[in-house]
Protein backbone atom coordinates (compact mmCIF):
# COMPACT_ATOMS: atom_id res chain seq x y z
CA UNK A 1 0.00 0.00 0.00
CA UNK A 2 1.24 3.44 -0.86
CA UNK A 3 2.02 5.89 1.94
CA UNK A 4 2.26 9.67 1.73
CA UNK A 5 4.43 12.28 3.43
CA UNK A 6 2.77 15.18 5.24
CA UNK A 7 3.62 17.45 2.28
CA UNK A 8 2.12 15.07 -0.27
CA UNK A 9 -0.98 14.60 1.89
CA UNK A 10 -1.37 18.37 2.24
CA UNK A 11 -1.25 18.84 -1.54
CA UNK A 12 -3.82 16.09 -2.09
CA UNK A 13 -6.08 17.51 0.63
CA UNK A 14 -5.78 21.05 -0.75
CA UNK A 15 -4.33 22.47 2.48
CA UNK A 16 -0.96 23.80 3.62
CA UNK A 17 1.63 21.40 5.09
CA UNK A 18 1.25 23.24 8.41
CA UNK A 19 -2.48 22.46 8.45
CA UNK A 20 -1.81 18.79 7.66
CA UNK A 21 0.77 18.67 10.50
CA UNK A 22 -1.72 20.24 12.93
CA UNK A 23 -4.38 17.73 11.90
CA UNK A 24 -1.93 14.84 12.42
CA UNK A 25 -0.77 16.25 15.78
CA UNK A 26 -4.41 16.65 16.80
CA UNK A 27 -5.16 13.02 16.00
CA UNK A 28 -7.36 13.71 12.96
CA UNK A 29 -5.41 11.02 11.07
CA UNK A 30 -2.76 8.48 12.05
CA UNK A 31 0.85 8.78 10.94
CA UNK A 32 3.87 6.55 11.33
CA UNK A 33 7.58 7.19 10.78
CA UNK A 34 9.72 5.64 8.06
CA UNK A 35 13.36 4.60 8.47
CA UNK A 36 14.43 8.21 7.82
CA UNK A 37 12.10 9.62 10.48
CA UNK A 38 9.61 11.13 8.01
CA UNK A 39 5.95 11.05 9.02
CA UNK A 40 3.86 8.97 6.65
CA UNK A 41 0.13 8.45 6.22
CA UNK A 42 -1.27 5.17 4.87
CA UNK A 43 -3.00 5.70 1.51
CA UNK A 44 -6.29 4.10 2.59
CA UNK A 45 -6.41 6.28 5.72
CA UNK A 46 -5.68 9.40 3.65
CA UNK A 47 -8.38 8.47 1.12
CA UNK A 48 -10.99 8.15 3.88
CA UNK A 49 -9.84 11.36 5.57
CA UNK A 50 -9.89 13.30 2.26
CA UNK A 51 -13.57 12.41 1.79
CA UNK A 52 -14.31 13.51 5.37
CA UNK A 53 -12.55 16.85 4.89
CA UNK A 54 -14.29 17.52 1.57
CA UNK A 55 -17.71 16.75 3.03
CA UNK A 56 -17.12 18.98 6.05
CA UNK A 57 -15.72 21.86 3.96
CA UNK A 58 -12.60 22.18 6.14
CA UNK A 59 -10.00 22.70 3.39
CA UNK A 60 -8.13 25.96 2.72
CA UNK A 61 -10.42 28.50 1.05
CA UNK A 62 -7.58 30.24 -0.80
CA UNK A 63 -6.44 27.16 -2.72
CA UNK A 64 -6.56 27.79 -6.45
CA UNK A 65 -8.06 25.02 -8.56
CA UNK A 66 -8.12 24.83 -12.30
CA UNK A 67 -11.29 24.64 -14.32
CA UNK A 68 -12.36 22.10 -16.94
CA UNK A 69 -9.80 20.67 -19.33
CA UNK A 70 -7.25 20.67 -16.56
CA UNK A 71 -5.61 18.25 -14.18
CA UNK A 72 -6.89 17.53 -10.67
CA UNK A 73 -4.24 15.61 -8.70
CA UNK A 74 -5.81 13.68 -5.88
CA UNK A 75 -6.25 10.34 -4.19
CA UNK A 76 -8.37 7.39 -5.28
CA UNK A 77 -11.22 6.98 -2.79
CA UNK A 78 -13.27 4.26 -4.49
CA UNK A 79 -12.91 1.66 -7.23
CA UNK A 80 -16.00 -0.30 -8.30
CA UNK A 81 -15.39 -3.07 -10.81
CA UNK A 82 -18.09 -4.64 -12.97
CA UNK A 83 -17.71 -7.40 -15.53
CA UNK A 84 -16.80 -4.93 -18.29
CA UNK A 85 -17.06 -1.39 -16.88
CA UNK A 86 -15.59 0.26 -13.80
CA UNK A 87 -16.09 3.43 -11.76
CA UNK A 88 -13.20 5.28 -10.12
CA UNK A 89 -13.64 8.16 -7.67
CA UNK A 90 -10.88 10.66 -6.93
CA UNK A 91 -10.91 13.29 -4.18
CA UNK A 92 -8.83 16.28 -5.31
CA UNK A 93 -9.00 18.81 -2.50
CA UNK A 94 -12.68 19.76 -2.24
CA UNK A 95 -13.45 18.22 -5.65
CA UNK A 96 -14.85 14.70 -6.04
CA UNK A 97 -14.40 13.38 -9.57
CA UNK A 98 -15.95 10.20 -10.90
CA UNK A 99 -14.74 8.46 -14.04
CA UNK A 100 -16.47 5.60 -15.83
CA UNK A 101 -13.99 3.49 -17.75
CA UNK A 102 -13.35 -0.11 -18.69
CA UNK A 103 -12.41 -2.72 -16.13
CA UNK A 104 -9.39 -3.48 -18.29
CA UNK A 105 -8.15 0.14 -18.01
CA UNK A 106 -8.45 0.06 -14.21
CA UNK A 107 -6.57 -3.23 -14.05
CA UNK A 108 -3.83 -2.00 -16.43
CA UNK A 109 -3.34 1.13 -14.32
CA UNK A 110 -3.42 -0.94 -11.14
CA UNK A 111 -5.79 1.57 -9.54
CA UNK A 112 -6.76 0.96 -5.91
CA UNK A 113 -8.07 3.01 -3.00
CA UNK A 114 -5.36 5.13 -1.40
CA UNK A 115 -3.32 5.51 -4.57
CA UNK A 116 -2.35 8.90 -5.94
CA UNK A 117 -3.83 9.71 -9.35
CA UNK A 118 -4.69 12.71 -11.50
CA UNK A 119 -8.13 13.22 -13.02
CA UNK A 120 -7.94 15.10 -16.31
CA UNK A 121 -11.19 16.76 -17.27
CA UNK A 122 -12.11 17.73 -20.80
CA UNK A 123 -15.70 18.71 -21.48
CA UNK A 124 -17.70 15.89 -19.86
CA UNK A 125 -14.92 13.29 -19.94
CA UNK A 126 -12.72 12.49 -16.95
CA UNK A 127 -9.43 10.74 -17.77
CA UNK A 128 -7.27 9.16 -15.05
CA UNK A 129 -3.46 9.15 -15.02
CA UNK A 130 -1.63 6.99 -12.53
CA UNK A 131 1.24 8.87 -10.91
Amino acid sequence: MQSYTIGQAARLLGVSPDTARRWADGGRFVTHRDENGRRLIDGRDLAAFSVEVAQSGQGDDDTAYTSVRNAFPGIVTAVKLGDIAAQVEIQAGPHRLVSLLTREAVEELGLEVGMQATARVKSTSVHIDRI
